[in-house]
C-alpha cells in the first residue's frame, strides 16, 4: 500500500469517527451534564494519549519539558472550548451547534490579522462573508429578515466555542511541542481543574452507566483516537490539501447520524446554512495550502 494511500484510510478514519461525535453529544448530554461529560472524557483521553507515549517512549520527554505552554494551554483546551462546546450542544439541535462549530476555520484566518500580523485578503473576506451568511441563516432559522433567535444563548455558546478553538491555534502556532505530547501535557492541567469544577459544582453524583458509558465513547474516539488517526494522516502524506479536504465529508454523515440515531429532523434552515459555510471554507482553502497542523472540527 502507497503511503499516500495509507495516510488517506487513515484520514477518512478520523472524519468517520468524527462525523459520529454530534450525535454522541446529543446522547450523552441526555445522561449528563455538560461538565460531568467532559470530566470522564478528558480522562479517557489522557489516558489513552499517555499509553500511546508510553509505547512511543515520550513520555520522559513530556514530563521533563513544555509545562509553562501547557499552563495556559490546557485551560483552553480541553476545559473551556469543550465545556462550552458541549453547554451549546445542551441548548441546541446537535445539527446547528455542529453546523456553527465549522466556522472554527474562517474565525482563525480573521484573527490571524492582529494577532500574527497577517494579511487580510480579498478571498478572505468574501469566504467570511459567505459563511456567516450560513451562521445567520441557522442562527434565525430560517428567518434571516424577520429575526427569530429560538435559542440565542445557545448560539452565542457555540460561536464563542469557535472563537476559543481558534485562538487556541492561533496562539500554538509557535509551539514547538509534537502534537501528541503538547495533548497530553494539555490534558494533565485540564484534568484537576475539571475535576474541582466538578467537587464544588454539580459533585460527583448523578452518573449513570449510560452516561458513563457515552463520556468514555466521546474521549476515546473524539479527543483520542481520532486525533491520532488525523495526525498520522497529515505527517505521513505528501500533500496535506489531499487529507485536510477530507473533513468536508463529515457534516453531511453528522446530520444523516442526527436524523437516523437521535431522531432531529433536518431543517431547511441548516442545510442551506451548511451549504453556505462550507462554500464559505472551500473558497478559503483555495486560496492557500492549509497548514499542516493537527487540526479537526466536532
Amino acid at each position: 500500500m502507497s503511503t499516500d494511500r495509507r495516510a488517506m484510510l487513515f484520514g477518512l478514519g478520523a472524519v468517520g469517527l468524527w462525523s459520529t461525535v454530534a450525535t454522541a453529544f446529543k446522547i450523552a448530554l441526555t445522561y449528563l451534564s455538560p461538565l460531568q461529560l467532559i470530566w470522564i472524557a478528558a480522562i479517557v483521553s489522557w489516558l489513552v494519549i499517555g499509553l500511546l507515549m508510553v509505547r512511543q517512549g515520550k513520555l520522559g520527554d513530556a514530563l521533563s519539558s513544555g509545562w509553562k505552554t501547557a499552563a495556559w494551554a490546557g485551560l483552553m483546551n480541553p476545559v473551556a472550548y469543550y465545556l462550552v462546546l458541549f453547554a451549546a450542544y445542551d441548548r441546541l439541535p446537535g445539527q446547528e451547534a455542529m453546523a456553527l462549530n465549522y466556522t472554527w476555520a474562517l474565525a482563525m484566518g480573521l484573527l490571524a490579522v492582529p494577532i500574527l500580523k497577517q494579511k487580510l485578503t480579498l478571498v478572505d473576506v468574501v469566504s467570511g462573508l459567505i459563511a456567516y451568511a450560513g451562521v445567520w441563516t441557522i442562527a434565525t432559522r430560517g428567518q434571516v429578515v424577520n429575526v427569530a433567535f429560538a435559542d440565542p444563548l445557545g448560539v452565542g455558546l457555540a460561536l464563542i466555542s469557535t472563537l476559543i478553538w481558534a485562538l487556541y491555534w492561533l496562539f500554538n502556532a509557535r509551539d514547538r511541542r509534537a502534537p501528541l505530547v503538547a495533548q497530553w501535557q494539555n490534558f494533565s492541567v485540564g484534568v484537576p481543574v475539571l475535576t474541582l469544577l466538578l467537587i464544588f459544582g454539580p459533585g460527583l453524583e448523578g452518573f449513570t452507566l449510560k452516561g458513563v458509558g457515552a463520556g468514555i465513547y466521546v474521549g476515546l474516539f473524539e479527543m483520542g483516537i481520532a486525533f491520532v488517526l488525523w495526525q498520522v494522516a497529515v505527517q505521513t502524506v505528501s500533500r496535506t490539501a489531499k487529507v485536510s479536504n477530507l473533513i468536508f465529508l463529515s457534516p453531511p454523515v453528522s446530520l444523516l447520524l442526527l436524523y437516523f440515531v437521535v431522531g432531529e429532523p433536518i431543517m431547511a434552515s441548516t442545510l442551506a446554512g451548511l451549504v453556505l459555510i462550507l462554500a464559505g471554507l472551500l473558497l478559503q482553502q483555495w486560496q492557500k495550502s492549509p497548514a499542516p497542523v493537527s487540526e479537526k472540527s466536532s
